[in-house]
């Protein structure tokens, strides 16, 4: 029994024609039936029914079918990780993240991939909740992913740090200067409307939380899907917001305040068991250049500024 063989069985069956099977499989019509006889041969058993105008499965076929299509998936499968260790020098490399670590520290490891590894495409994709970020790895589509810690990950993880969040107000707001020094407490904003995030956003319950440990609610002023939405509401005084300092652009540098009791969360960029090697180079650029929280201690010792063109290439994604 030959990979061919199984492959020109499942052609047949998808096409039901031996006509139509051997022009999808690229092969002379005599060749692939040749061959499936064969087969049917070797088994002891007809796989098809060959009747006038058409071609079905008999019962031997149907219980064949589901195991040739397995074999011959298995043998791609394993034919595709034999080439895994050329992919650095082509192919792609798919990168899943939360919002505010695809915004904030994945894009210099992006960079430092690209300058690398030029021929490897990257593909980068968002996720608001890290339950739909970590069911999307489990399903097989991404190679690596960046958020906070996955609940029951059976694969390899590696901590990167902790991604600090900072309260955001108006840059003229009074609490600005009170508070710089030794970071705002929360409940100082208790009576304000807060920028919150919607429900089924990941960040939402963290901020509740702190609230909640604070003692007080935050009352909605608007809730929101992304974090660069929080910035620009809350800067604008729609209402405090609590964001993660690394998504915090320049010209935001003077509206963040630490909070007086710190709130962070722990990142980590985690795989399947057996990641290809892309994945494994690129889990050592975040852990070089990725630096959570690094941005939010800049913006508080006053080492990001805003440019003069921050409404331009310093605004804030959307």
């Amino acid at each position: 029994m030959r990979l061919r063989q199984l492959e020109y069985v499942i052609a047949v069956a998808d096409e039901g024609s031996f006509t139509e099977a051997a022009r999808s499989a690229r092969v002379s019509q005599p060749a692939l039936s040749h061959q499936v006889k064969a087969l049917e041969v070797e088994l002891g058993n007809a796989l098809f029914a060959r009747l006038p105008g058409e071609v079905r499965l008999t019962g031997h076929g149907e219980r064949f079918l589901p195991h040739a299509r397995a074999a011959v998936a298995s043998a791609r499968a394993a034919a595709e990780a034999a080439r895994d260790t050329a992919r650095l020098k082509g192919g792609e490399l798919r990168v899943a993240a939360l919002h505010s670590m695809a915004m904030g520290i994945v894009p210099p490891a992006i960079g430092a991939w690209r300058r690398a590894h030029p021929a490897v495409h990257v593909e980068l994709t968002e996720f608001s909740h890290m339950d739909l970020l970590a069911e999307a790895m489990e399903r097989g589509e991404a190679d690596i992913a960046v958020g906070t810690e996955p609940h029951g990950w059976a694969g390899p993880q590696q901590v990167l740090g902790e991604e600090e969040l900072l309260v955001v107000l108006p840059v003229d707001d009074p609490l600005i200067e009170r508070y710089r020094r030794d970071g705002i407490p929360l409940d100082a904003l208790a009576d304000r409307p807060w920028v919150l995030y919607a429900s089924d956003f990941g960040l939402a319950p963290l901020v509740v939380q702190a609230c909640a440990k604070a003692g007080f609610a935050p009352r909605a002023a608007a809730r929101v899907h992304h974090t660069a939405t929080a910035v620009e509401l809350a800067a604008a005084g729609l209402g405090p917001a609590l964001v993660p300092g690394d998504v915090i652009v320049p010209r935001y540098a003077g509206c963040a305040l630490r909070p007086a009791t710190p709130i962070r969360r722990r990142i980590v960029a985690f795989t399947r068991s057996g990641p290809p090697p892309s994945a494994l180079v690129f889990t050592g650029l975040l852990a070089e250049h990725a630096a959570p929280g690094a941005r939010a201690t800049d913006l508080l010792h006053g080492k990001v500024t805003a440019k003069p063109d921050a409404a331009g290439e310093n605004g804030s994604p959307g």
